[in-house]
């Protein structure tokens, strides 16, 4: 025995049965569209709450992809990524000149920086 699916109703069936509702004049007219439909009451009550409380809207289909960016933010984060990269570059080639002072040092070439004072 095959067990029963859950229904799914998309965003714009529920739309469109909501209006349909909402331009009913009587009682009877709103019983006769659950029937045609085969909805419940509580499928409606459930579906305007969602419209008033703006979720309905969140979920209609939105476009895919990248969201687009200004011209302004586009060229904010490639100065950033600049940045980024200069800064990497600043600590190695700080790191070298570490590396240069100290190799100078032990093979004698320059005396310790320190004060110099040639006058004395």
């Amino acid at each position: 025995m095959e067990r029963a699916r859950r229904r799914q109703f998309t965003v714009g069936y529920k739309l469109r049965i909501l209006s349909e509702a909402d331009a009913a004049r009587t009682t009877g007219e709103i019983g006769a569209l659950l029937r045609r439909e085969g909805l419940y009451s509580s499928h409606l009550a459930a579906w305007r709450r969602q419209r008033e409380e703006g979720i309905l809207n969140a979920l209609s289909p939105r476009r895919r992809g990248r969201p687009t960016s200004s011209p302004e933010q586009r060229e904010l984060a490639r100065l950033r990524r600049e940045n980024e990269r200069l800064g990497q570059r600043l600590v190695a080639a700080e790191a070298v000149i570490e590396i240069q002072k100290k190799v100078s040092f032990l093979l004698g070439l320059v005396e310790p920086s320190g004060p110099s004072d040639e006058r004395s």
